[in-house]
């Protein structure tokens, strides 16, 4: 069973890009042949100064390596590197429908968002159906928010293959009931969006200080709390076994616990966590040419695969 997954470098990756993405594509290098990628081409479409992807993109690369990516068990590269998707994009487009890339919501969302109404914000979900398709993908994790787009990769797929003959494999998508929503430190959605985010491996002072900023109810410290209504008690959540998440629950709900020894409990298991993946980071941060090395070498792998994809798909449209 071959797995996909991607994410794009489009800034710091925080709290809710581990728990929402990252750990659930970290876990897939034992379920079954995952590939990974760091999806720069995406990145393109909301990310307009060069020097902040290519940062990106080694951030991304970095923080994957160091939060226990083994290469040897994922092909692990970047987009770029396998040129084939792009023309495969447009093999695709030619029996997309326009209906189809209207009812998307992300590109209706990137409007309201104030971003610019660009042919490849309107046509993101081509390349990805091409992300998917191209290396013949069984299963995509995705989270809901993004479902929209794995069926509008099978919707293509089916498409093309009703239309110049079975050349792929019809993804499924693969949606994990058990991935919480991260909330932020405004209790929205963690995301970098709304500037409420929490990042991996950002300066320890100002996580530290960040996660005392987290928003709170006005409860006296003496006062019995709630702590399913507590957005601390939930990233604590995140950290914590079940024996440990029912006994701060206990002093949340027997008084006499401030929201600030809540935060900085949350600190303290936030850095339990992350403190060796850091020194790991640092040490690849030193050795760039292994990090290099790693992406080509996942390149060269998945380009192996593209190769034959793009070769059946030119021959059912009769390229060659």
């Amino acid at each position: 069973m071959r797995i996909l997954s991607g994410i794009q470098p489009s800034g710091k990756l925080h709290l809710g890009n581990y728990f929402g993405m990252m750990r659930p594509a970290l876990r897939l290098q034992e379920q079954g042949e995952a590939f990974l990628f760091i999806a720069n081409y995406h990145a393109l479409t909301t990310v307009g100064d060069p020097e902040l992807l290519r940062q990106g993109t080694l951030d991304v690369a970095l923080d994957f390596l160091a939060c226990g990516l083994n290469p040897q068990r994922t092909v692990f590269f970047r987009q770029s590197d396998v040129p084939e998707v792009n023309e495969l994009t447009w093999l695709l487009s030619v029996v997309t429908p326009m209906g189809l890339l209207e009812r998307c919501h992300s590109y209706k969302d990137k409007l309201t968002k104030g971003f610019a109404a660009s042919h490849g914000l309107f046509a993101y979900p081509v390349l990805m159906a091409a992300d998917i398709l191209i290396y013949q993908s069984n299963l995509v994790p995705v989270g809901r928010d993004q479902k929209q787009h794995l069926e509008v990769t099978r919707d293509i797929a089916i498409k093309f293959n009703n239309t110049f003959g079975t050349v792929f494999t019809i993804p499924e998508a693969s949606i994990s009931e058990d991935v919480a929503v991260v909330p932020g430190l405004d209790g929205q959605k963690m995301s970098k969006s709304y500037n409420n985010t929490i990042e991996l491996f950002g300066d320890l002072k100002e996580t530290k200080a960040r996660i005392m900023r987290i928003v709170t109810d006005s409860t006296p410290l003496e006062e019995p709390k709630n702590p399913d209504t507590c957005n601390v008690f939930a990233l604590y959540c995140l950290f914590a076994n079940e024996a440990e998440r029912e006994a701060m629950a206990e002093r949340y709900r027997a008084g006499g616990m401030g929201y600030g020894h809540a935060k900085k409990e949350l600190f303290e298991v936030f850095e339990a966590m992350f403190a060796p993946m850091r020194r790991r980071r640092a040490e690849l941060a030193a050795d760039l040419g292994y990090v290099e090395g790693v992406l080509r070498s996942g390149a060269e792998r998945a380009r192996a695969e593209a190769a034959k994809t793009i070769k059946a798909a030119r021959q059912a449209v009769g390229i060659e």
